[in-house]
């Protein structure tokens, strides 16, 4: 009779599925996260490669990048939206299939236009690969990890952008500048595999009703955030007729989507979110810290190779401490961020990158190297804590058929502080310098716009902090009357 009952035990327990390995499927959710990372920094090395192969302007190649990057922020909440309704790891294999997919015809392509337009697919895959890796944590993961597995995220994010430059000039000067998208293949098909066998099935639920997918919603915000996106890089720096014309089209494309929404049945977004004020601080946290972030890079090569007198290898070789703290530093703040709680860590990260703009803003020429290192140390190390702990406070509590969107709307915050950086704190840079010409600029004067510049950073961060102490402040009360 024993042996009846264990061997019924053992049959039952064969028929059982195995829980997917927790261990496997964040593997796989890293990778995506470090693809689509790398997809960026690994391009911007080759550009001057792509003008002398194919003929081209310096201003034509950039597309190469602007490409991959406005795809990125054009569809990256609409792609969050869709994973909510047709399912995240289906969208994610998707996702996968079309950056490799567009990788192999990048690396093929025989004219420049078809590389581009390779890479608006890459960043459309790209876009899902983002936006749906941040929302899988919490269907991989315990909720008391989510800070320690989103930790573990921008650490590849971080390694992924530190990485490119790197691995892309070894690339190049060895079998040549196709190389640097074919090396997405194997990655691809390795990340296709592991998302695919280890990613967890999503549960059907009994419902006679399926939402809709917005695409009037989807097109207006797809084309406001072009707009945008093209108003702040376009013009090479100056700010012309093209990108007053373009910033219109973009406030009023703004207007027609929120429009949109009011009447939508199943909006893209739903704008009632936005009353949440954790939510909305949140979001306007993390564009402002990002701003701050794109000043380093906007800032550092001018400084480094103008006032310092660095060679562009050891311009290079200074840059790459900045991504390398971030990837050190992400994975254990996840797990401080789990101890500790996401307001004190938050705080103490926009507290930290405070300091350190402060001091780069007072930073006096014959300090050197280590004197710009130092602060810019403290800075991405903050940061590090800083979006550890902004993304896990929005993410660990976010409803399940809300987490593609939300997490979609967390990196479209980031995306918009980078390019508003770029061409903001690249202008107030250029002002502060007084000279419209970094590169001929005399030294004294692009470290005055450098001390400027972090000046004005340091305003904005005052200014995150304001916004998080009052949203905290707000949740406290919250929390005092409930019952």
């Amino acid at each position: 009779m024993k042996t009846i009952i264990a061997g019924q035990a053992a049959a039952a327990s064969r028929s059982t599925k195995t829980p997917p390995s927790v261990r496997w499927a964040l593997a796989s959710l890293a990778l995506s996260v470090l693809l689509s990372s790398l997809g960026t920094s690994i391009a911007n090395v080759a550009l001057p490669n792509l003008a002398q192969a194919f003929n081209a302007s310096f201003q034509a190649v950039q597309w190469i990048v602007i490409a991959y990057l406005l795809a990125i922020t054009t569809l990256i909440v609409s792609a969050g939206r869709l994973g909510d309704i047709i399912g995240r790891r289906r969208l994610l294999l998707i996702g996968l299939s079309l950056f490799t997919l567009a990788s192999l015809l990048c690396g093929m392509a025989p004219t420049l236009w078809l590389l581009i337009a390779a890479r608006a697919l890459q960043g459309l895959g790209a876009a899902i690969m983002m936006a749906l890796a941040m929302a899988f944590v919490g269907e991989t993961v315990p909720k008391e990890k989510t800070g320690s597995a989103i930790g573990l995220l921008g650490t590849m994010s971080a390694i992924g952008t530190a990485l490119g430059p790197s691995l892309g000039g070894v690339l190049i000067a060895g079998p040549g500048w196709r190389a640097i998208f074919f090396i997405n293949l194997p990655l691809g098909a390795l990340t296709l595999f592991l998302a695919h066998r280890y990613l967890p099935v999503a549960q059907k639920k009994p419902t006679t009703e399926r939402p809709s997918f917005d695409t009037i919603g989807t097109l207006l915000l797809a084309l406001t955030l072009a707009a945008y996106a093209l108003a702040m890089t376009s013009g090479r720096g100056s700010f012309g007729p093209l990108n007053m014309a373009l910033l219109v089209v973009a406030f009023i494309g703004a207007g027609l989507f929120v429009l949109a929404e009011t009447k939508s049945t199943s909006p893209l977004i739903r704008l009632a979110m936005f009353r949440q004020l954790e939510l909305s601080a949140s979001l306007a946290t993390s564009a402002l810290v990002s701003t701050v972030m794109m000043a380093t890079l906007v800032v550092g090569p001018f400084y480094l190779s103008r006032s310092l007198g660095l060679d562009a290898a050891r311009v290079g070789l200074v840059l790459s401490v900045g991504p390398a703290v971030a990837a050190l530093t992400a994975a254990p703040a996840g797990r401080i961020v789990d101890r500790l709680g996401t307001q004190r860590v938050s705080t103490a990260g926009l507290v930290g990158m405070a300091t350190g703009a402060i001091a780069l803003s007072m930073l006096p020429t014959m300090s050197g190297i280590p004197g710009y290192l130092a602060p810019l140390v403290v800075i991405t190390a903050s940061y590090a804590f800083f979006q550890t702990a902004n993304n896990t406070a929005v993410m660990k509590d976010v409803s399940p058929e809300q987490r593609g969107a939300i997490s979609g709307l967390l990196n479209l915050s980031r995306n918009l502080g980078l390019i508003t950086g770029a061409s903001v704190m690249g202008a107030v840079f250029a002002c502060g310098a007084a000279s419209n010409d970094m590169t001929s600029a005399p030294p004294e004067a692009v470290a005055n716009g450098m001390r400027i510049t972090f000046g004005v950073a340091t305003a904005l961060l005052v200014v995150a902090l304001s916004i998080a102490a009052g949203a905290q402040r707000h949740a406290f009360r919250n929390r005092a009357v409930a019952p």
